[in-house]
């Protein structure tokens, strides 16, 4: 089954590589969390986990103004069987958690 990765903070970066078959949903990517957690922003790691989720079900998440809704569909199409990679401690709330539950459903 798919899991989530932690991508390290930008000064730990240095000779990291994204784990094979896996991909990022960190700001900016199409898959990015357009609700911002504290400090950065209003949410909880639960509320914009559950925002995201909200918006998926609704009919999809703009990630960015301008860029097209990100569907369930195409979760399972470009996401479906591979692991995502965030900068989120792995054992908070997620979007990636959402992610996963969706592309692999």
């Amino acid at each position: 089954m798919p899991r989530r990765h932690q991508k390290p903070s930008r000064h730990e970066l240095k000779g990291w590589h994204k784990p094979p078959d896996s991909i990022v949903i960190t700001r900016p990517s199409r898959f990015g969390n357009p609700y911002k957690v504290r400090p950065y922003g209003p949410y909880t790691a639960e509320e914009a986990a559950g925002l995201y989720e909200r918006d998926l079900l609704a009919g999809g998440v703009e990630s960015a103004p301008g860029r097209p809704p990100t569907t369930i569909e195409e979760l399972r199409r470009r996401a479906g069987g591979l692991d995502v990679v965030c900068t989120c401690d792995l054992d908070a709330a997620c979007h990636g958690d959402v992610i996963l539950k969706y592309a692999n459903t």
